[in-house]
């Protein structure tokens, strides 16, 4: 299975730049896997396909901003820097432009002083792990200085932070949104619980891995990035009982769906519990949780386009792409959603 398997032509001028006013109002597709029927719809309309008893899992992370930009000190060199990862206290992962800059033992500058950072090592790929200094409490000090990891496709400005968040985002440690989540507004899930439908919280803290290009022509020599992930308890019971009597369990986003296939036993049993995992979903994959998937229109030859591919099979769902462009559907973070189903 090749990687060029999974191209498609995708005009510029579709890939969103900005996120609609009203998040419900963006355009929603949905593909019968079954049968290979599409239907055009607004998302709010999705409701019209959940039915009581089903239970959809959305992914609870919540967006730092992780983009900060400073000096190094001593010169006038702007350095940016990614937080990436939190490894302990105030030690964290991140990419660093321009890396050249950022020499083991470099000190870094944000905000006047009010942030301080100190290359201790470079670990792979080239990440530096940095040792933060500041007083105070960091997450305060980090939505003051920082910006929103926007992806590297989306050039406009974000004028409300909050657009780049879920509105039920809840625990901190993401790099990048979970996008399909992003059309939900509170009305839509009140009413879709009025309907009887369960909604289900797992938590998957999205790292910039999802970005990363596949290189390799060979799909199945592609190393997936790790990302941790929280299940809890009750969530899990109520997704399990969910499975057990006979309903749907439909993933919000590719991250619901990589953490409940991690998290699931090869009996179909979802383990509670918190972990990494570095699961790569492709064709010939078998689903052993997810009935259906809400997701986004997602790059050419990437990771996600497999995994969604593995759900439906690659040429519907290069099928439905082609349909997409053909009826200008907005691409990516801030595009129009899809029901796999």
């Amino acid at each position: 299975m090749k990687t060029s398997d999974f191209y498609f032509e995708l005009p510029q001028e579709l890939i969103a730049q900005d996120p609609l006013e009203d998040r419900s109002s963006s355009r929603l597709m949905v593909l019968d896997r079954k049968t290979g029927t599409i239907e055009h719809h607004i998302f709010k309309d999705i409701i019209q396909y959940l039915t009581p008893g089903d239970c959809l899992v959305v992914n609870d992370t919540k967006v730092i901003p992780a983009r900060l930009i400073g000096n190094k000190v001593g010169t006038d060199a702007k350095i940016e820097v990614l937080l990436l990862k939190r490894k302990e206290n105030d030690v964290w992962e991140t990419l660093v432009k321009p890396g050249k800059k950022a020499k083991i033992g470099a000190e870094i500058s944000f905000g006047d002083g009010l942030l301080k950072a100190k290359v201790i090592d470079i670990v792979e790929e080239g990440n530096r792990l940095i040792q933060f200094s500041y007083d105070g409490i960091f997450e305060e000090i980090l939505d003051q200085l920082g910006q929103m990891p926007l992806p590297p496709y989306i050039t406009h400005q974000l004028k409300d932070k909050n657009r780049y968040q879920t509105v039920y985002a809840k625990h901190e440690g993401s790099a990048a949104a979970p996008t399909a989540g992003l059309h939900f507004t509170p009305e839509l899930l009140r009413q879709i619980e009025e309907k009887g439908v369960h909604i289900a919280h797992v938590t998957l803290h999205v790292g910039l891995g999802t970005f990363r290009p596949v290189k390799v022509e060979d799909v199945t020599n592609h190393h997936m990035h790790s990302e941790f992930y929280v299940v809890e308890q009750d969530q899990a019971d109520l997704i399990n009982e969910t499975k057990k009597s006979g309903h749907r369990v439909i993933a919000v986003g590719t991250t619901s769906c990589r953490t409940l296939e991690s998290a699931t036993n090869e009996e179909g049993i979802l383990i509670p519990g918190s972990g990494w995992t570095e699961i790569f979903i492709y064709p010939g994959y078998h689903f052993k949780m997810i009935d259906a998937l809400i997701t986004n229109f997602h790059l050419p030859e990437s990771t996600l386009l497999m995994l969604v591919s593995a759900l439906a099979g690659k040429d519907q769902i290069l099928n439905a792409y082609a349909e997409a462009v053909k009826e200008r559907y907005r691409f990516f973070s801030f595009g129009d959603a899809m029901l796999i189903e």
